[in-house]
């Protein structure tokens, strides 16, 4: 018990570490105003943090700003969005808005507007003031959209954007304050400026530089930041990828032509000096530790090109199908919230008190008594992990004649409780790390493949091969939640898929067809096989941890050189293979994907010219009754693949009567070697 001692204590300690920072930035950012006197970066801070503590924490550290940083008049209307803007995000808690940082931003934008609405409206200048308003709620919701991947566990980039405009928002608060007219926080912000431009290229460099000197200037900047900062940005970006002298001196002399130009060029030439300084003391592996780019001889060069051109296409595709995969976790179901610890005393009293004389007074007279008893033990409880004697009050202990044996069941539901909360946190934190992982690695691929300059590969020769499929729902639904894709890779290999979604309908649709997206992805990036499948199916697992959706995988790789099919099963129903009048039946015995079952079954079989492949999904025929496709199959004499799938169907509807969706695909290798692809 020391031990779960020792880690609620660890975690009670981090919570509050947590809620504190939450604090005491928000009260920080309430020094960041705009020329109209709001604090927009503050109601940004308190959108993005959402309901519950951590909302209220941000909201505690916005009145605290207030009573600091605002005059009486300015803090009433601010105060009053900033309830309101935790007020919906807590009351819509159970829908999707306060969980996606658009939505969150336009509603905290708008609330603030009608707050400030209302005192525009009293004033008597309402168009100087409308204005304003506009301005500080842009700025609200961009700040609200910034802030939401540091406050609610983003990854990448975001987090970077949301923490370089964190800093600009909290070095704007005090841009004002100068020391024999040179501002510290300005020749920050040139420092920010620099550092991000140098990281994202022109067009990053100019964008960022102009939204950083366009809020300050909102915030009652004296100087033309907007302008100096985004020629700045641009120059300074341009650089990327060569040494940090260049870009500082590019920074500094934009910077510096841009003041000139609007004729300020003091104080804003040692702030910007000041800046690049910093730019150029700050450590290489803070900046990715770029170096000057040897010069490459043309004729070397474009063969490196050409040869490098098919491994950029694959990894831009493996990016393409991690990064799907981490979007699919991310719309997964949210984790269900933590279960009440009313549930230990509602079982344990369900066990024994049950047949107690005494149960109609303890849990109908004196019900107000036995549940106080119940809440003022449950912190004890909950901290040492094992519920005494002592945690309840004695008019509650003197009553109970069966005491022993419900402190022995809620013990039993304890136990039960806590091993169930850890397993869903352990769990979430384990959904959390693939996702980080699958992005970080999404991004690696991309940024390594766009170092290769792009050129059209050939093809890869293959069979000419043809395809038929056909699809229809269950009875009484009507859209079909089998999914087939059919394709060709770079090396010429044939792939048929074959998914089936868990259940019918739409949701069986989505889930079935999100399987064959990702899956063909994969493929299409040179992933192998069983490489695939694997990861699919951890990725699936974590997806439907909580809902338990899962989908079959039937996947035939078919290989025209080798004259060989390769069929991977994954909870799917046989497949066939037919050349004149045999037929042979493949079976696997793998569980679908999503439920960490053992590797998928494979199984190798030739597949000559003139041979068919056949796939069908469980709703076509009862795997254990399917000797009238084996019949079909064997008897069939035509060459087109789309009339057997067309066949195999009709005979299905008449003999199954559509009790489960049906889907069926059908590879055909022509014998003369012609055919339509």
């Amino acid at each position: 018990m020391a031990y779960g001692q020792l880690t609620l204590e660890r975690e009670r300690a981090g919570r509050l570490m947590n809620l504190g920072i939450r604090f005491f930035l928000s009260a920080a950012l309430t020094a960041g105003q705009t020329a109209g006197g709001s604090a927009p970066f503050a109601l940004g801070w308190v959108a993005a943090a959402g309901p519950g503590l951590e909302g209220g924490a941000a909201l505690a550290g916005a009145f605290a700003g207030a009573a600091l940083f605002l005059p009486f008049a300015k803090a009433l209307p601010f105060l009053a969005a900033a309830v309101l803007i935790t007020a919906a995000a807590t009351a819509l808690g159970g829908v999707w808005i306060p969980s996606r940082p658009r939505p969150m931003a336009l509603t905290a934008a708008g609330l603030f507007v009608t707050v400030e609405g209302i005192y525009i409206l009293q004033s008597l200048s309402p168009l100087e003031r409308l204005a304003d308003c506009l301005a500080a709620a842009a700025l609200l919701g961009a700040s609200a959209r910034l802030f939401f991947p540091l406050l609610r566990g983003g990854e990448g980039r975001e987090v970077v954007d949301g923490l370089v405009f964190l800093a600009g928002a909290l070095v704007t608060a005090v841009e004002d304050l100068e020391l024999l007219g040179f501002s510290p926080a300005r020749a920050l912000l040139c420092f920010l400026a620099a550092l991000t431009a140098y990281d994202r290229g022109p067009a990053g460099g100019a964008a960022f530089g102009l939204g950083l000197g366009l809020t300050a200037e909102l915030c009652g900047s004296r100087l033309p930041l907007t302008a100096a900062l985004g020629l700045a940005g641009l120059a300074a970006g341009s650089r990327q990828g060569w040494r940090r002298t260049g870009a500082a001196l590019a920074f500094l002399a934009s910077a510096g032509a841009a003041a000139l130009a609007e004729g300020q060029p003091l104080p804003l030439l040692p702030e910007a000096a000041a800046g690049t300084a910093l730019f150029l003391a700050l450590p290489g592996r803070f900046v990715a530790g770029k170096r000057v780019r040897p010069a490459i001889p043309p004729a070397r060069e474009a063969a490196e090109k050409a040869e490098a051109a098919p491994w950029r296409r694959r990894l831009d595709r493996a990016a393409a199908a991690l990064r799907d995969l981490y979007d699919s976790i991310g719309r997964s179901a949210p984790p269900a919230a933590d279960e009440n610890p009313a549930i230990v005393f509602d079982r344990s009293a369900e066990k024994v008190c049950r047949d107690c004389a005494l149960c109609e007074l303890c849990w109908q007279k004196d019900y107000t008594g036995t549940f106080n008893a119940m809440n003022d033990a449950t912190p004890y409880l909950l901290e040492r992990g094992r519920a005494l004697a002592k945690d309840f009050p004695e008019y509650f202990t003197g009553r109970c004649v069966h005491l022993p044996d419900l402190l022995a069941a809620i013990n039993a539901e304890l136990s039960a409780f806590l091993l169930r909360r850890q397993y869903r946190r352990q769990l979430e934190e384990t959904r959390r790390s693939a996702r980080g992982q699958y992005a970080q690695l999404s991004e690696l691929l991309t940024a390594t493949a766009a170092g290769l300059e792009a050129a059209a590969p050939a093809m890869a020769a293959g069979a000419p091969c043809r395809v038929g499929a056909a699809l229809r729902p269950k009875e009484g639904e009507t859209v079909c939640g089998d999914t087939v894709a059919s394709f060709q890779t770079d090396r010429g290999l044939w792939c048929l898929l074959l998914a089936d979604g868990m259940g019918s309908g739409e949701p069986a649709r989505k889930e079935s067809a999100l399987v064959c997206r990702l899956l063909q992805q994969f493929l299409e990036a040179g992933v192998a096989p069983e490489a695939a499948l694997k990861t699919l199916n951890s990725a699936m697992g974590l997806r439907g941890a909580e809902s338990g959706v899962f989908a079959t995988v039937d996947l035939c790789v078919y290989d025209p050189g080798a004259g060989e099919a390769a069929f991977y099963k994954c909870g799917a129903a046989p497949s066939y293979l037919k050349r004149g009048g045999v037929v042979r039946r493949i079976t696997g015995a793998s569980l679908p994907v999503g439920l960490q079952g053992p590797p998928p079954d494979v199984t190798r079989a030739p597949l000559a010219p003139g041979g068919f492949a056949v796939m069908v999904s469980d709703g076509v025929a009862d795997p254990a009754e399917d000797e009238w496709l084996l019949n079909l199959l064997a008897g069939w004499t035509g060459d087109d693949p789309q009339n057997l799938a067309g066949l195999i169907l009709a005979e299905s509807v008449r003999r199954e009567h559509l009790r489960d969706d049906c889907g069926i695909q059908v590879l055909y290798c022509p014998e003369n070697g012609a055919g339509e692809v």
